[in-house]
């Protein structure tokens, strides 16, 4: 589901969490750095740190044509995570547009917000 505003690498968390719901599957995709997910995480997601990604990245070949979902703080690494996965050619790869603190404040107000 994607707001004005949004692009064709963006989908909002609302759209997430609808996803998750009807049991899609999809592979969810954490970049921030494993001090950020130890202070908060969405239950699910696979931890590949920005930091990591291009070194990484062969964990992901298998499920290159799959969705992919990245998420980060507010957005702006995943973002970057999912240009730069589209260019490596991965063909079905979405940024969560406002990251774990838009998830946190809309969609499950336990995770810790920071």
């Amino acid at each position: 589901m994607n707001t004005p505003g949004q692009n064709q690498f963006e989908i909002d968390c609302h759209g997430v969490d609808a996803k998750r719901k009807n049991g899609e599957t999809f592979l969810f995709v954490d970049c921030r750095e494993a001090d950020e997910y130890a202070t908060a995480h969405i239950e699910g997601t696979v931890l590949i740190p920005m930091s990591e990604i291009d070194t990484r990245v062969g964990e992901l070949e298998t499920q290159k044509n799959d969705e992919i979902i990245v998420h980060c703080h507010h957005g702006g690494r995943s973002l970057r995570v999912a240009h730069w996965l589209a260019e490596k050619g991965f063909t079905n790869v979405k940024s969560m547009a406002g990251g774990i603190d838009q998830w946190a404040s809309e969609i499950d107000p336990s995770i810790q917000r920071y």
